[in-house]
This record gives structure tokens, sequence and C-alpha cells, in this order.
């Protein structure tokens, strides 16, 4: 079931370009609820029989907007789908522990795809959301025409990946201490977090503005985190990676940034070369949020 949600009521001023394009990019999307095994909300843009692309986001204590830009560019080529993840967001959030699992995702996801008759899609998973594509690929092979995996891995990431780059070390030290603190309510964490991890997810400097920007307008959670402090998270990473994403055939695009302090862009070239159907590209002056760093890229 697909519940509508009124469209937001936008405002603009003749003569302000940039906020008549704010406007135009909210009158794009669509919003809704989908009913499944819990509600999940759904942001979705496009018409016509254009192929879906189906979004899965990072975090995954986020939402999906931090997405929206550049993939709205897309439109005129996919119809776009960016739900907000179980326990994120404008989803059903504040579950038992039990259900904040990988599987549990995956089947959300399909259920997305039933309910805007999806019979396939091109699928996007962006960081811990390329691990959830991963699952969604062996999972249901035939829904998928081809995939991207984001600033994520398939590789497991070894642990001595980043003992030779002291910078990451030093970017990545204010995000550490912001996890290390309990005082702070947990959603409060989270998004504080998320600021204190700038320097470590943006590379260029100019585009540091724009994450925050971004940062900003995410609806943050703790559901996730708190499985995961309780030891009921499970990880998301498959078995067997490569032999079993190169047994779904599915054409795949492994998309980094050079510079990502999350998960290295030597895993991507090395994935590379290891999976049949899979290329590597490799933005320089990107960092893990390359999507932020390098947009029209």
């Amino acid at each position: 079931m697909v519940e509508a949600i009124p469209r937001a009521v936008c405002r603009r001023r003749i003569g302000h370009h940039a906020e008549y394009r704010v406007w135009e990019m909210i009158r794009m999307w669509e919003e809704c609820v989908v009913g499944g095994q819990v509600e999940l909300f759904v942001a979705y843009a496009g018409s016509g029989d254009l192929p879906w692309l189906l979004v899965i986001h990072g975090g995954p204590d986020w939402d999906h907007s931090y997405l929206r830009e550049p993939l709205a560019k897309m439109i005129g080529t996919h119809r776009l789908l960016l739900p907000d993840l179980r326990g994120c967001g404008r989803s059903a959030r504040g579950l038992p522990l039990v259900n904040y699992h990988p599987d549990a995702v995956v089947d959300d996801l399909l259920t997305i795809l039933d309910s805007f008759d999806g019979a396939t899609a091109d699928v996007l998973g962006f960081s811990y959301g390329g691990l959830l594509a991963q699952r969604l690929a062996i999972t249901a092979p035939l829904r998928i025409r081809r995939m991207i995996i984001a600033s994520s891995s398939v590789l497991p990431v070894p642990a001595d990946s980043y003992q030779n780059w002291p910078e990451r070390a030093l970017a990545c030290a204010p995000e550490r201490e912001v996890w290390a603190s309990p005082s702070a309510p947990e959603a409060e964490r989270t998004r504080a977090a998320a600021f204190a991890g700038a320097r470590a997810n943006i590379w260029r400097s100019e585009a540091l503005p724009e994450y925050r920007r971004r940062v900003g307008a995410v609806r943050f959670s703790a559901d996730w985190d708190r499985a995961r402090r309780a030891g009921a998270l499970p990880s998301a990473r498959i078995d067997n990676p490569l032999r079993r994403l190169s047994e779904t055939g599915i054409p795949t695009l492994l998309l980094h940034g050079r510079y990502d302090m999350a998960f290295p862009a030597t895993l991507a070239e090395q994935t590379a070369g290891l999976l049949p159907n899979a290329e590597a590209v490799v933005l320089d002056n990107a960092g893990h949020m390359a999507h932020i760093d390098q947009p029209d890229r």
C-alpha cells in the first residue's frame, strides 16, 4: 500500500534565483509511506516508463535526503526511489532490537519495488547502503538490472588499511570523540558525530559548507546504533562476495573517492580486477562523500 503525503507548500520570490531553485527541487519530489512489515517513508521522482533507480542510503542512522543531489539530475533518464531505511528518518522507528537486521532491510526494499510496480530496477547503494545493495543482489538478482556500489566495498577492509596515513587519524579524531561520549542524547550524538566528521567525509575544503548544509537537514536517529551497542546487529557483509556477486551476473560499477577515509579506494580497484562483471571509477579530489566533493562527475 502506498499512502500519499501532501506535498509541502513552497514559497518563492521572483528575482531570487537561489530560492527559485530550491522551490524547483522540492516540487520535483513526491513523498509517500509504503506499508509492509513496517511503515517506510519514500521520496520518489520522475514519470513514464523510464527505469527505476533505487537508492539505498548509508549511516545507517541517517535518512536519504543527503543523496537527493546530484541524483535529481537523473530525472529524465530514470525514475528515482529514495527510501528511509527502517529505524531511520521518517520510516518506522523505536522497533524491538531484533528488527534491525540487514535481511529485514532487503525485504523492505523488495516491498518498495513491488509497491511501485518495479519489476526490475537499477540500484545504487551508498556506504553502508552499498553492503545492503550486495545483499539485495544475491537475494533477488532478477530484480536488479545494474548496480552501483558507491563509497563502500565488496572486500573486507583490512585492519591496517590506513596505518600509513596520519592525516586520516587527525581528520577522524573529532568524530571518534563524539562517539566515545555517553552524555549526549542518542540521536543528537549521531548528528554531532556527522558534523564532527566533516573533514573525514569531505576532501575539498570548498565543499565543506555544502556538506554541513545537508547534514543540517538530515533527520538523524540512533536505532541501528542502539542495536549495535547491544550486540544485536549482525554484519551486513555477505559471505564469499566475489563468487556470489559474480554468479548474479549483474553489471556493477564501483564508484569511489580517491581519499575515502571509511573504505579504501584501493579495494574498489582490487575488486574490479577480481569480479568479472565489475568496473571501478575512482574520482580524484574526492573523499567518502564523493557526490558532494565532485557532483558533476
